[in-house]
């Protein structure tokens, strides 16, 4: 008994989570983790690892995602909720420049959820699946106390002299992006500002009218294969890539951090489409702001060489909005009236307090 107080009673210094953040915990994680195969290429610290098993190399990539915390089922329907599941996945994988084959999928479900219900959820997996050509594999299922939980595995191949990776950048290296940003933010502001107005007036129904846009990049976004694609067809290969989860200005500064670069970005050259601009004046929000720190938005932020400039030029899919500098002149935006605001990662953080 005295030893089981003891270590439930454990008195050594205590290091809060929050403190660190996701990433300061991956980054914390990953200094003591070493592999001991030769085929393991790159573990932690990439949008996926890297595996060398013949002439091509296998890529694979895990998300959890966990309800009450990265979905709410109140406004999520579960077939949208099943699709993005798998989109978030692929998007890592395509960040390596590589093609998805196939997915796992390990779901905990609570005895509220129905046959039906789970049923649903699959059609959006499995419509996700035909439409990027992957298949479903295999995966597991069991109880949860605590509602819906998803973790989805990708895997998929790259040819060995097609692989990017977070490092690679060089300074006057472009920054360039896909689509445009912050719609994934706004979409979440709208649907929880109709489920609070719900909450407190049940007979009202929401008002989603004029907000298809930024409710479907939050409910069922795309992952961003044409991408790849086009630049395969324009013969560019990135020097460095990283898919928007969690932010422009986290992911940029990923990319900065693994290539051992500073970097600037313009204000004016960050792509917000139109509906994102007019909700976020309702909500009293700054674009920029949601652009830089919104996430969600799982476009491809990539760098490439200045040679490589005229072969994007007329691609209106993509986006120059800076270039890679020397790592002591540090990570700025460049805000539309000339001045160097210094960059923050002020985008999703699994640990953050509140």
């Amino acid at each position: 008994m005295i030893y089981l107080r003891q270590m439930f009673e454990n008195t050594s210094p205590r290091t809060e989570l929050s403190g660190l953040g996701e990433f300061g915990l991956i980054e914390h994680l990953s200094s003591f983790v070493k592999t001991e195969n030769p085929e393991s290429l790159t573990g932690i610290g990439d949008d996926a690892a890297v595996m060398d098993f013949g002439n091509m190399l296998t890529v694979a990539s895990t998300d959890m995602l966990l309800e009450g915390v990265h979905f709410d089922l109140s406004f999520h329907p579960l077939m949208h909720l099943g699709y993005k599941s798998v989109i978030v996945n692929l998007s890592d994988i395509y960040a390596m420049n590589a093609q998805p084959k196939q997915i796992l999928v390990a779901i905990a479900l609570s005895n509220r959820f129905s046959l039906e219900a789970v049923e649903e959820l699959y059609r959006g997996i499995n419509l996700a699946c035909n439409k990027y050509h992957v298949d479903l594999a295999g995966g597991d299922t069991t109880s949860s106390s605590s509602g819906l939980v998803l973790s989805l595995t990708a895997i998929g191949s790259v040819a060995k002299e097609k692989i990017v990776y977070r490092k690679g950048a060089a300074v006057n290296d472009l920054i360039c992006v896909s689509g445009d940003l912050g719609a994934a933010y706004l979409g979440l502001q709208v649907l929880e500002r109709e489920k609070k107005i719900f909450l407190e007036h049940p007979g009202i129904q929401p008002d989603l009218a004029g907000n298809d846009y930024i409710l479907e990049r939050q409910l069922k976004p795309e992952a961003r294969k044409e991408i790849i694609g086009l630049l395969d067809e324009l013969n560019i290969l990135p020097t460095s890539m990283i898919d928007i989860s969690d932010g422009l200005s986290s992911e940029i500064m990923h990319l900065c951090k693994a290539g051992n670069t500073g970097c600037v970005l313009h204000e004016e050259k960050l792509p917000v489409d139109v509906q994102t601009i007019e909700r976020a004046a309702e909500f009293n929000l700054n674009p920029t702001v949601c652009a830089l720190n919104g996430g969600e938005d799982y476009e491809l932020l990539f760098t490439i060489r200045q040679d490589d400039y005229e072969k994007i030029l007329k691609q209106r899919d993509i986006s120059v909005i800076g270039y890679m500098t020397k790592p002591s002149e540090g990570m700025h935006l460049l805000d539309k009236a000339g001045h160097q605001v210094p960059l923050k990662a002020q985008g999703w953080n699994a640990f953050q307090k509140g």
